[in-house]
């Protein structure tokens, strides 16, 4: 009766949270091609303008079998330190100058202080998240000696293109603009680490919340350097996600009327971890933790579960931690200190 009682409790404040916006559209569906029809990876024929969804799927297919390729990124040679503020030119350009110009705010060690362990911590934030979100647990790990650098993601923040209002661009009904969106995540992923070294980090670690996790998965999967990994909300498949959560019901409400769960996920599994497993779990090294939620409506239990399931199998390291809130209420009080307290204890003691 209790955990009824409980469950009931947190659902509303779950639902209330989540439907709070109001500014959410219902864009119309786009295959997108022009954001990838012309990608070029070994076995992958070129895109003859005819059928989206086929050659979409063989995309998706050519994509995790070149994964190193799909995500190996050039460094940026303009990388700019102006106050807190670091900016460079994303390695992966788009129509979109405010979205070419990555901005990452940096917090550096207290002065007075030494970093005689060279770490440094690499903060991804959430899906339409705003720009003084995460910034206390950016804080968090600079007050322990850990400087961090909280990274806008693509069309967030002063990326956003006018007229938006919301990072729909990052995930939408657009299927070729969302991939590509991703892949220009991981690249700018990529190009932060090599900031970092630059400034003679060499124990460096990711934290990634819900979008902000799924980019970090797929970067870590692929660059080395990345030593300590905390994946805040997980999930196997970037389809799922989207077609059953909460907060994306306007983006399913365009896609159902052209696709099936089953096609969308052909044409975004290149974005989805549990396809990356393999090349995840060579990283042996790896200190990696993974967080979820029992009563999340955003990233189901069960695809979490799932990618859980995957990771074990694939005997690569981790630890779990499993929450009794949800997607949204994890950001409220006393969730978030409980969540907060995991991250930064799990990146202290194994970093460097």
């Amino acid at each position: 009766m209790l955990r009824r009682g409980y469950e009931r409790w947190l659902d509303r404040w779950e639902t209330d949270l989540a439907t709070r916006s109001t500014d959410r559209v219902v864009r119309p569906f786009e295959w997108g091609m022009e954001w990838v029809g012309d990608l070029e990876l070994p076995g992958l024929r070129p895109f003859d303008g005819g059928e989206e969804a086929a050659w979409l799927a063989e995309a998706n297919e050519a994509i995790i079998r070149n994964g190193e390729l799909y995500f190996q990124h050039r460094t940026p040679k303009d990388f700019t330190l102006d106050g807190e503020w670091l900016r460079f030119t994303s390695p992966l350009e788009t129509p979109y100058a405010e979205n070419n110009l990555v901005e990452a705010r940096w917090f550096p060690m207290p002065e007075g202080k030494q970093n005689r362990r060279k770490r440094a911590v690499l903060v991804l934030p959430h899906w339409n998240s705003h720009a003084q979100q995460h910034v206390a647990l950016c804080r968090g790990f600079q007050k322990l000696g850990i400087p961090a650098l909280r990274l806008s993601l693509p069309y967030h923040d002063r990326r956003m293109p006018p007229p938006l209002t919301r990072a729909d661009y990052a995930v939408s009904s657009n299927i070729g603009r969302t991939m590509h969106a991703t892949r220009q995540a991981v690249h700018d992923i990529r190009a932060c680490v090599d900031w970092l070294e630059q400034q003679g980090f060499e124990n460096i670690g990711i934290v990634g919340t819900s979008l902000g996790s799924a980019y970090a998965f797929l970067a870590s999967s692929y660059d080395h350097r990345l030593k300590v990994n905390v994946f805040n909300h997980c999930s196997a498949r970037f389809g799922d996600v989207v077609w059953t959560g909460l907060s994306t019901r306007h983006i399913k409400a365009s896609l159902e009327q052209h696709l099936t769960l089953e096609q969308l996920q052909t044409v975004w599994d290149g974005m989805s971890p549990r396809f990356y497993m393999e090349q995840f779990a060579r990283h042996q090294s790896k200190k990696n933790l993974f967080i979820y939620t029992t009563y999340d409506t955003t990233f189901l239990p069960r695809y979490s579960e799932e990618i859980l399931t995957c990771v074990r199998s694939s005997g690569a390291p981790h630890k779990l931690v499993v929450l009794p809130c949800g997607h949204y209420t994890m950001g409220e009080t006393p969730f978030k200190f409980i969540v907060g307290y995991h991250i930064i204890s799990h990146v202290a003691r194994r970093l460097g």
